[in-house]
């Protein structure tokens, strides 16, 4: 039997009390639409100049145990020639790595996506260990719509996330399995719950059947929350109690650990809510935060793609992830957050 001591301790390292990971792990395309908010093009010089300072922002250590890279992003360098990976291992935090292959439409299940990329992941896998990644993120896209998501699809992805998840764990890498229950529509705080529920409750009865170790898993989730364009928007009380409801209907006890994704939220609405679920005490599970957008664009809109910005936009960063991490440990006070 395969001795899995090395994810346990890489599940601990990730899972500390007062620290996130952020997810900088954006496509070369994807990240276009981050550069668009410093009125920046969307050049490899002007990505890896925003990531060499997301990267080497002082004091971030401090709230941040791990940070998610896309392939591009993890054989980059600074300007001094120093790889990513050894600048974020120097400072303490856990390099990781994005290897899904984003979504197609599902033939004959409209409105209904499945993630692709599982064709050569264990040479990728073995790759991105050498490099230095030692966890991984398999994203799977989840609709809300009228009769979807159907269970159909779910157990597809499922099957993909479970085969993700072994090769993963095969290779030493942590896998963060990421089941997203989209923000974006009408639907309610209900339907949200029911289907976030439904959603992980195949996921892991999926993966107790493959067998995958679920002490060397995170999940990576949505919070419960009615859609954005719903009228009845969720209170960050409401968005809690449906969010640990769900997670205890759903979730086995030995996960290692889960991780939020802000999906769309806005930076203060996200760490509102995780203050919020946290405000409820221990859980199972060390629960925390997983954050892109809700961390990047404070940064973002900070610096303006001016070199005489960037320090500004560091401590815009800080800031952001120390609120974040006040937040996981119950402390963010929301009327003393005044950015």
């Amino acid at each position: 039997m395969q001795n899995n001591t090395e994810l346990y301790k890489t599940v601990s390292q990730l899972m500390l009390d007062g620290k996130g990971i952020l997810a900088a792990d954006e496509s070369d395309g994807t990240a276009g639409k981050r550069l668009a908010l410093a009125n920046l093009p969307n050049q490899s010089g002007n990505r890896q100049d925003f990531r060499e300072m997301l990267f080497t922002a002082p004091g971030i250590e401090e709230f941040l145990s791990g940070i998610i890279l896309y392939d591009s992003t993890i054989r980059e360098s600074t300007d001094q020639g120093v790889p990513f990976v050894d600048v974020l291992i120097a400072r303490g935090m856990v390099p990781g790595i994005k290897v899904d292959g984003g979504v197609r439409q599902l033939d004959q299940f409209e409105g209904e996506v499945v993630t692709q990329g599982l064709d050569g992941l264990d040479e990728r896998f073995k790759e991105y260990y050498k490099i230095g990644a030692r966890f991984a993120k398999w994203r799977a896209v989840v609709n809300i719509g009228e009769g979807i998501p159907t269970n159909e699809c779910l157990e597809l992805n499922a099957v993909h996330m479970v085969e993700y998840a072994l090769i993963a764990q095969a290779n030493g890498i942590v896998p963060i399995v990421e089941p997203e229950v989209m923000f974006p529509g009408s639907h309610t705080l209900e339907e949200a719950e029911e289907v976030t529920t439904r959603t992980l409750n195949i996921l892991f009865s999926t993966l107790k059947k493959y067998r995958v170790d679920l002490k060397g898993l995170i999940l990576k989730s949505s919070m419960v929350l009615a859609g954005d364009t719903n009228p009845q928007q969720s209170t960050a009380d409401e968005v809690a109690s449906a969010t640990l409801r769900t997670f205890k209907l759903s979730v086995p006890r030995d996960v290692g650990g889960i991780v939020f994704l802000s999906g769309g939220q806005a930076a203060k609405r996200a760490t509102e809510n995780l203050q919020a679920i946290a405000s409820f005490g221990k859980q199972p599970w060390p629960i925390t935060f997983s954050y892109s957008r809700a961390i990047q664009e404070p940064f973002l809109l900070a610096w303006q793609g001016k070199s005489e910005n960037v320090s500004l936009a560091q401590k815009a960063l800080l800031y952001r992830v120390k609120m974040n991490a006040l937040a996981q440990l119950g402390k963010y006070d929301a009327s003393r957050d005044t950015k």
